[in-house]
């Protein structure tokens, strides 16, 4: 049940600190000696040799409110201060309990030889049918293990004993195995707290691991689900997939949501019969491969190969886009579902469903509802954008046997320009769309068209063409056309944009408002009306 750790130095200095604290404390009157142990994921991390800064610290005779003030009141002893010079008087911040965030005990954090320490008192849960959130009260180390959402989560290390201990008895075991499992019943795990289903496949996809069978079964369990859409609110499953997709292995993530048929109860429209189309939802798996594919390209000889580095290498470029494209690709199911009519006529058009299970589901913050609302919107103006430069003529990647005769530079730039800043991963989600659509036979030649094409953006230096700001302002325009009016004039400085696209070598103000004033002064005729 026991086995030594190595600590580092800055940790031998921590525990011999907090040690020391609680044989301070055991001499105050009304004090027992607290029994410290560090609880959770360090251990799990220190077993495999992953370093981390983040320390919780699980207390079993008080608070970890407590704790901290008398070991504020420790540090203030002269002694101490002689012992730890380096150790300054930490500030405590008290973290109120808020079970609607996943923290149902008040805990207390302070920052020590720059480490991030949470204070807390071991504990018992009791869960009643209706809610998530337990009756908390004082508990025993095997209650506090017990209590945990997995094993290799639930070992702790005494800092006593220098030993970490494994209450559960499973532990080691699964970490060597590499297996996700919880302490208890799954079945009962998951129905006391069905968050704990999508944290079980963080953490699988965090660490690599493989899920227990049994709590697979039970994880898929349709009770399991109506607890879930009773007790979790979409904060919750919105915070754990943001988690996952920012992870190490989203397509883990993705995966283990498709493969227990998970897909439409987290990535849904709540209180809705609006859904993906079955064939959509079966195709998924296509698409999240391709991606992954796509973020682990390596460059190789073969035709494939290079198509998939092209793309990678323009779409990709920028690693913040990364996670981006896979919040995309988890509502590539939803890209053909169209958006209500609207209710009257000249209505606004509704969101795109896709934005809205976003929004709805996994509380997605506008930024994201507006990047995945604007991938759905563009994706077919995008395909035909493609098909303009490769439906004629070979396709390929290499800048010497390249066309570009036909190909209106034009045309090309103002079609990044509607799609916006954003465009490298709404044209991601085209093409996962298309791949998941289509036979993998004809994946190969989905590739090159793309890579064909965007190799093509590139060489027409179109790739940052978002950015291009108009030769003239209004101002001018104004004065040029002499007119006060405004409705006309960001139609007209995109009339001067499109003019710069056509002649990327001329920066004369003067020649792009001449040769194009027949249109503006269009324009101005259009808004006068």
């Amino acid at each position: 049940m026991q086995k030594p750790i190595a600590l580092s130095e800055q940790e031998a200095t921590l525990r011999q600190f907090l040690l020391d604290i609680s044989d301070y404390i055991g001499t105050l009157d009304g004090y027992s000696r607290p029994k410290l142990r560090i609880t959770g994921g360090w251990v799990r991390d220190k077993l495999l040799g992953v370093g981390s800064k983040d320390i919780d610290i699980g207390i079993d005779s008080m608070t970890g409110y407590n704790f901290g003030t008398l070991m504020k009141e420790y540090l203030e002893q002269p002694d101490t201060q002689a012992k730890y010079p380096h150790i300054e008087l930490p500030k405590l911040a008290k973290i109120p309990a808020n079970p609607d965030k996943s923290k149902h005990l008040e805990t207390t954090t302070i920052k020590i030889m720059g480490l991030d320490i949470d204070l807390v008192n071991l504990r018992k849960e009791t869960y009643t049918e209706d809610s998530r959130n337990p009756q908390m009260e004082f508990g025993s180390p095997e209650d506090d293990a017990l209590r945990r959402d997995a094993t290799v989560n639930a070992m702790f290390y005494n800092l006593d004993e220098s030993e970490i201990e494994d209450f559960t008895g499973r532990g080691f075991k699964d970490i060597e195995r590499g297996v996700i499992k919880t302490p208890l019943s799954p079945y009962q795990t998951f129905k006391d707290d069905p968050l704990r289903v999508l944290r079980a496949i963080r953490f699988a996809s965090r660490l690599g691991y493989s899920i227990d069978a049994e709590d697979e079964r039970a994880m898929s369990d349709s009770g399991i689900w109506e607890e879930f859409k009773l007790k979790i609110t979409r904060e919750r499953v919105g915070v754990e997939i943001t988690k996952m997709l920012q992870g190490p292995n989203p397509r883990q993530a993705l995966h283990l949501i498709d493969r227990l048929g998970l897909y439409q109860t987290i990535f849904t429209i709540p209180d809705s019969d609006v859904s993906p189309p079955a064939m959509a939802l079966s195709n998924w798996r296509k698409a999240y491969d391709q991606l992954e594919a796509f973020v682990n390209a390596e460059p190789k000889e073969s035709d494939t190969h290079i198509a998939m580095t092209t793309i990678k290498s323009i779409l990709l470029s920028n690693p913040e886009d990364v996670y981006r494209m896979w919040l995309l690709c988890a509502f590539v199911p939803w890209a053909r579902v169209a958006p209500a009519a609207p209710k009257k006529p000249g209505a606004k058009s509704a969101s795109t469903p896709a934005a809205t299970a976003a929004q709805k589901g996994i509380k997605a913050d506008n930024t994201s509802k507006d990047l995945i609302e604007n991938a759905v919107t563009h994706l077919e103006n995008i395909i035909q954008v493609r098909l303009a430069v490769t439906k004629e003529g070979p396709m390929t990647t290499n800048p010497l046997k390249r066309k570009q005769e036909n190909v209106s530079r034009e045309e090309q730039g103002l079609s990044i320009r509607k799609w916006g800043s954003n465009w490298r991963c709404s044209v991601m989600y085209a093409i996962l769309t298309e791949i998941s659509e289509s036979d993998p036979a004809e994946n190969h030649e989905l590739l090159e068209s793309y890579a064909h094409w965007l190799s093509t953006l590139k060489d027409m230096d179109l790739l940052e063409v978002y950015k291009l700001k108009p030769l003239v302002k209004g101002d001018q325009l104004a004065k040029a056309f002499d007119t006060k009016s405004v409705k006309w004039r960001s139609e007209a400085l995109e009339r001067i944009v499109a003019w710069q696209l056509r002649n990327p070598d001329s920066s004369d103000p003067e020649l792009a408002i001449e040769e194009e004033k027949e249109n503006i002064r269009a324009l101005i005729e259009k808004y006068s009306a």
